[in-house]
């Protein structure tokens, strides 16, 4: 099969969204005859129909489907490879993707990479940060959408090389008057029967405490569920529910929200965060320079030295 041009299928995705070559036509500025011309060669070089012609337009057959879904990664793909072009073309010297869970953007990163950023030398690099959870963090390199993830350290990182990162403590975030606001510290087993505010359910804090909660033969008793943790503090602050969160994201809000963070004695409330990425060779040099930088920052925190 020969090479599929790009135009052609950026022709196709639309009068597969549109369900009308006319409407296409008149989009795009062309003649309706020299888009039915482009996908018909199209359907010549796969061998095989991709378009039903109906009285009031066309619909993809089955492989016309297969094709509009490996279309849309394509087309995707080569906008990332314009914007990152783009850039070196502006002056830039380096463009790095990352994916990080939210636990690792909500904590230190943010002042890690505009530290990075600021050093003599790197002001021509331009950083992307991304929130995923931590399996699409581990997806996204694998399938190379980003050079380089932080996640949890507990994920299925086989397959991909990893450097230490920083790491965090989780605590259990509750209002003031709330009972366990009242205690030095205490074990997850022993806060169970509490109402909770959770996060998504593919979150690693939250697929973490389910675990917990299976290993005791209890369920979380879930009273809110929201999407990041700024959310969740406020609902704690509302003293209607008690949360799981790092501490180091908590803290910061505890004093202004009346809010008390208690830590968890567990053995795996302390987790450790790791760099991920396909191979060492595999890495641009901007990226190569960034991932230098983070590891270095886990190793001066770890030695309880300013980064």
């Amino acid at each position: 099969m020969h090479d599929l041009d790009l135009t052609t299928l950026r022709l196709f995705v639309a009068v597969c969204e549109l369900r009308n070559i006319s409407a296409v036509a008149q989009r795009e500025a062309m003649v309706a005859s020299a888009i039915s011309k482009r996908l018909a060669q199209l359907e010549q070089r796969v061998g095989t129909p991709l378009l039903v012609r109906k009285r009031r337009g066309v619909l993809p057959t089955a492989a016309g489907e297969t094709l509009l879904e490996h279309a849309h990664a394509l087309l995707a793909r080569s906008a990332l490879i314009a914007r990152d072009m783009a850039a070196y073309a502006q002056g830039t010297r380096g463009h790095v993707r990352l994916l990080v869970t939210a636990s690792v953007m909500a904590e230190s990163l943010a002042d890690d990479v505009a530290a990075f950023l600021q050093a003599p030398g790197n002001q021509q690099i331009q950083v992307s940060l991304e929130e995923r959870v931590s399996p699409e963090v581990v997806r996204g390199v694998h399938e190379g959408s980003a050079s380089v993830g932080i996640c949890w350290d507990a994920a299925d990182l086989s397959g991909l090389q990893t450097q230490a990162y920083r790491g965090d403590h989780l605590g259990i975030c509750a209002h003031a008057s709330h009972p366990v606001a009242q205690q030095s510290q205490v074990y997850f087993a022993d806060v169970l029967d509490y109402e909770y505010v959770s996060m998504p359910a593919l979150s690693a804090v939250q697929q973490l405490l389910t675990r917990a909660a299976a290993v005791q033969g209890k369920v979380l008793n879930h009273r809110m569920q929201v999407s990041h943790f700024e959310a969740a503090l406020r609902v704690v602050r509302a003293n209607l529910a008690i949360s799981v969160m790092p501490a180091e994201v908590a803290q910061p809000f505890a004093q202004a929200y009346g809010l008390r963070v208690v830590p968890l004695a567990d053995v795996w409330a302390r987790r450790r965060f790791a760099i991920c990425y396909r191979a060492q060779e595999s890495l641009s040099p901007a990226a190569h320079l960034l991932v230098q930088h983070l590891h270095a920052c886990s190793q001066a925190h770890a030695a309880g030295a300013a980064p």
